[in-house]
């Protein structure tokens, strides 16, 4: 329990990850206002309007972040499934692969490895896609330096990495380390992961109204503005305090929905694609390490024997 109190402090009092910084500047400017309107009305000047309180009703004011901040949370959730259904994808199709291709000459072991290894390659690719970065080394020790050079030139390079696991898996069909059951099924596994790029792209391309976004700031930024004149007449010195601290609020909850509706990105509150993809990796290397029998013709005693 005194561990679990520890940790709700620091991650209180944490500034990285936080909408602080982003959402400071303009706190202070409403704070400085309301202390502006509390010096006016020290000097007897009529700032106490309580009739302002009526220009945005607070009802009206609290749907409108509500629902900016669910749209995002939305987003962020959703790309949150497609990345797990990703992780599936690329598990069971990796594991198809290296229990039903059969391994009849010495070459089959190897290009099943370097198979496994281009579904890791389509998880990076599409990391880096849609985080709009270039090819970079992750993806040059994954594949063949040709091909790496081929993706650099690429503008949708997860696509080429899928039609490289797809024509993989057509060439074992034909090279009759595969039936055609085989094939569909991880055919659709590999459309499947294909669709979820899809998704990404969607949520990516697909961004907040602008006129949406535009009118709530305004909308917050009047209410902010207006706030000093209801609260003078109450609280005196203290309206710019409570006006910095309201603020504060309001501007926190809208900064929320900008940093989570583009989940792919490197922030703080954005998905870990780089800890997914490592996770990806180590998945693929286990499985690497393991032999099955059932693929492996090379070593069964019948197979020799009748050779």
């Amino acid at each position: 329990m005194q561990s679990g109190k520890r940790y709700w402090f620091r991650d209180t009092l944490k500034i990285r990850g936080s909408v602080i910084p982003a959402v400071l500047p303009r706190t202070l400017i409403c704070g400085l206002f309301g202390l502006l309107v509390s010096l006016l009305h020290q000097f007897g000047v009529p700032v106490s309007l309580p009739a302002l309180a009526s220009i945005i009703p607070n009802i009206v004011l609290g749907l409108m972040l509500v629902f900016r901040t669910n749209t995002a949370y939305e987003r962020f959730w959703e790309g949150r499934k497609l990345w797990g259904g990703l992780v599936n994808a690329t598990r069971n199709l990796a594991r198809q692969i290296w229990v039903s291709v059969l391994e009849k000459d010495g070459g089959d072991r190897p290009s099943k490895e370097t198979a496994l290894k281009l579904l890791v390659a389509f998880a990076v690719a599409t990391k880096l896609h849609l985080r709009q970065e270039p090819v970079n080394q992750e993806l040059k020790d994954l594949i063949s330096p040709s091909r790496y050079f081929t993706l650099k030139s690429m503008n949708n390079p997860p696509l080429e990495v899928a039609f490289w696991i797809s024509d993989y898996l057509q060439q074992q069909h034909e090279r009759d380390r595969l039936n055609i059951h085989q094939l569909t099924s991880m055919q659709q596994l590999l459309n499947l992961m294909v669709d979820n790029l899809g998704g990404c792209e969607r949520i990516l391309k697909t961004p907040m109204p602008l006129a949406y976004a535009i009118h709530l700031r305004q909308l917050l930024l009047i209410y902010c503005l207006s706030l000093p004149f209801q609260l003078i007449g109450d609280l005196g010195w203290w309206t710019g305090s409570i006006v910095a601290l309201i603020s504060f609020t309001l501007f926190g909850i809208e900064e929320i929905g900008i940093e989570i509706e583009n989940p792919f990105g490197r922030d703080a509150n954005d998905l870990p694609l780089d800890a997914i993809c490592e996770t990806m990796q180590r998945n693929i290397n286990d499985l690497i390490s393991l032999s099955p029998s059932g693929a492996n013709l090379l070593t069964d005693p019948e197979i020799q024997q009748d050779s």
